[in-house]
């Protein structure tokens, strides 16, 4: 063996190395990336099922709107969030980035729906109140709402929302330390060599699972 021979294999060895040390890490960055989007969203969805606004009528009636009424954008958007979550777990580098920003765009959009309802809880209850009186417009509830409290859920759907745009601009800033996809979801697999000339085994065997052949290369 040549001695240029001889000093690649301690160099591919300490490329391996250095990959095998850093792969925990890139593995545990995955996995929060993957996590913290569908614990957002669970927390946004909690929220709008709860009562949000609470209307007290001139006749002493109490009309409580839920997020369903108040927010009814919500829904929408944490499913996309969710639905964003199984594309992540499959997509390459470049695309991560493009997720992570559409994750932090659907977390502004929860954040613009929390903040309507705390910012004009009378608009968030006037359907419930017209329901409830058939008296329509916003001029006209005021005139007879006499007292609105908001309860804690908007502001639970408004830290969901934060924590979703964080996580999405923190998903595109750590896309390209994640760990590579499983070979079996890439239509092209390159099988490895080991220094000895033999098919690593395991990566044999994936692309056994998948019906190629990998002695045919």
């Amino acid at each position: 063996m040549s001695a240029a021979a001889e000093n690649t294999v301690p160099s591919g060895d300490a490329d391996r190395s250095t990959v095998t040390a850093a792969d925990p890490r890139a593995r545990r960055v995955r996995m929060l990336a993957l996590l913290l989007p569908v614990l957002a969203a669970s927390a946004a969805f909690l929220a709008w099922s709860q009562p949000w606004v609470a209307a007290t009528l001139d006749d002493g009636r109490v009309v409580v709107a839920g997020g369903d009424v108040a927010a009814p954008a919500l829904p929408p958007l944490a499913l996309a969030a969710l639905a964003l979550v199984g594309a992540l777990a499959l997509a390459g580098p470049v695309f991560r980035v493009i997720l992570g920003l559409l994750q932090s765009l659907l977390g502004a959009g929860v954040i613009a729906q929390a903040a309507l309802v705390l910012t004009a809880p009378l608009a968030a209850a006037a359907p419930r109140v017209t329901e409830a009186t058939g008296v329509a417009g916003l001029d006209g509830v005021q005139v007879l709402v006499t007292g609105l409290s908001v309860s804690v859920w908007p502001v639970v759907a408004l830290v969901a929302g934060i924590a979703a745009l964080v996580i999405g601009l923190g998903i595109a800033a750590t896309a390209r330390r994640w760990p590579e996809r499983t070979r079996k979801y890439d239509a092209v697999r390159t099988v490895a060599v080991g220094g000895d000339g033999r098919l690593d085994r395991l990566d044999a065997w994936d692309a056994l699972s998948d019906g190629d052949d990998p002695t045919a290369r």
